[in-house]
């Protein structure tokens, strides 16, 4: 759990936690043209309420990102954990896009029409791609990775995986891709 979100009172954060969930369904039902008014009916809350934590709904997005990013964390320092580098990477590949899978909102957030606001949730990215940096890089030093291979890399294949949830072709897209950059 961040600082921020700490220090929040407890009503506080129940409203926040409320406005996240109500967005998140929200978004993965129909996307950017969800209305704050919207969110905020469906949380229970007032609008001003909604406002009061999220000014809009880039900083609305970016803290649906920072939310799964926490967790995310937590996975990856588990697969960081594998005493083969392989195994930890592809451990990190395959969990964190099986956590992604049934979130919607999320994968929205990243790859929707807008880029999130990252100064909101520096901290959990940070944490997180410090992780895929240190599992990457040994799998790297292994041999078990291509020389070229980093951390971007990393997210491209996830993005594009995420792109092709749905029907669960994004595993066969993970397989072939895992072809092409094992060393």
């Amino acid at each position: 759990m961040t600082a921020s979100r700490r220090a929040l009172r407890a009503d506080a954060r129940r409203n926040r936690d409320a406005i996240l969930d109500a967005a998140g369904d929200l978004f993965a039902q129909r996307g950017d043209a969800v209305q704050m008014e919207e969110i905020a009916d469906r949380a229970g809350l007032g609008v001003g309420t909604l406002y009061r934590h999220f000014a809009d709904k880039q900083a609305l997005r970016a803290a649906i990102i920072g939310r799964r990013f926490e967790e995310m964390t937590f996975l990856a320092e588990a697969a960081e954990q594998a005493d083969d580098p392989w195994v930890a990477f592809e451990s990190l590949l395959y969990g964190y896009l099986e956590a992604a899978e049934p979130d919607a909102a999320f994968r929205f957030a990243l790859l929707g029409p807008d880029e999130p606001s990252w100064a909101d949730i520096e901290e959990q990215k940070a944490a997180f791609s410090a992780i895929v940096g240190r599992i990457v890089q040994r799998a790297v030093e292994a041999g078990r990775l291509r020389t070229d291979f980093g951390p971007g890399d990393f997210i491209l294949i996830t993005r594009a995986a995420m792109a092709n949830m749905g029907d669960g072709r994004w595993r066969r897209l993970i397989d072939l891709q895992l072809e092409g950059i094992r060393a």
